[in-house]
């Protein structure tokens, strides 16, 4: 096994105070990993960052067109949104078009991460629900295929026709059987495979050609639907909005718990994928950045860059106390 690479340092003042060690790869749309940190074969939960694969199904099956779905809500199927007005509005919209409502949703209840939102529900005395749970536009996805499957209430169920389908595309697409499943903090199934493998499938979301059939058109409309409203995917000051705002169409970004990243580079036919070893997102974050610029799809000034792989660690007076760095051998 390979020991894990150096991917972040943090420093306080002029002195190293801690260190985050993980995994990358950068695969192409052959498969081929042409170059790697720590272990490719490392198994890892993608949480949040496969949902590009989960929605797959849903465009594939005929669900979205059936539904009248466009490229917002396909972009919120992919999304860990921060449940500011402009997500949960059109979650809440997308299912009253499928006669459903949030109690139809089986994610859980989340308080906001948008702060308006938060204060908004305090204000107003209001606690919060399942469309504020930062998977809301996921699960919609889920609820729409649902419809189109004719499948039962429970559609988080492993064993339901919507996480089959949800596994067969992910199998298929990482090139790899999933040796099995955890429950992620949504309560749907998250498929376990190797980090190689995650590239490997990221690779041809960013090469669709290569898929044919209605996958490789379903592959396209999510990646770009993604790149267009980086802002649903998201929010306003996170790292996949930002970053993919700075990126102007070349790249489709996605954060998952747990120090997972993703990037999807259609110009360059290659996938990104990472994970920090303690899970840390600050480190996940500027590696990310980093091999962003590496890759030269931005450029190492770029502000979107130093926001995040040289990120300002400031303390509760807004003192500038050190920053986190991207190890430099990643750029």
């Amino acid at each position: 096994m390979t020991e894990p690479a150096l991917l972040a340092e943090v420093w306080r003042g002029k002195f190293l105070e801690s260190r985050h060690y993980g995994h990358a790869v950068i695969v192409d749309d052959t498969g081929q990993v042409v170059a790697a940190w720590g272990d490719p074969g490392r198994l890892i939960y993608p949480r949040s960052s496969a949902k590009m694969l989960q929605a797959l199904p849903l465009v594939e099956s005929g669900a979205a067109d059936a539904a009248g779905l466009g490229a917002e809500e396909l972009a919120l199927a992919c999304a860990s949104h921060s449940a500011a007005e402009a997500h949960t509005g059109r979650v809440a919209a997308w299912l009253s078009g499928l006669g459903l409502d949030e109690s139809d949703l089986r994610c859980g209840v989340q308080v906001p991460g948008d702060r308006r939102a938060r204060a908004e529900l305090r204000a107003a005395g209001a606690a919060p629900s399942q469309l504020h749970n930062n998977c809301s536009g996921k699960h919609s996805g889920f609820l729409t295929l649902n419809q189109h499957l004719g499948g039962g209430t429970e559609y988080i169920d492993p064993d339901h026709p919507v996480q089959r389908a949800v596994r067969e595309a992910f199998e298929e697409m990482t090139g790899t059987e999933s040796p099995g499943f955890g429950i992620d903090g949504c309560s749907a199934p998250n498929f376990v495979t190797s980090l190689e493998g995650f590239g490997r499938a990221l690779a041809r979301m960013a090469n669709p050609g290569s898929l044919g059939g209605t996958r490789a058109a379903a592959a396209q409309r999510l990646v770009t639907a993604m790149m267009a409203h980086p802002d649903l995917v998201a929010s306003e000051g996170r790292a996949c909005t930002r970053l993919m705002r700075a990126c102007s169409g070349q790249a489709a970004l996605k954060t998952g718990a747990e120090g997972v990243f993703a990037a999807i580079l259609p110009g360059k036919r290659m996938g990104v994928a990472l994970k920090v070893e303690d899970g840390g997102t600050r480190a996940a974050e500027a590696t990310v950045a980093a091999l962003l610029v590496r890759l030269g799809v931005l450029e190492r000034g770029n502000p979107a860059v130093r926001q995040f792989a040289q990120a300002e660690v400031r303390n509760r007076r807004d003192i500038l106390t050190g920053h986190v760095h991207a190890a430099e051998a990643l750029f």
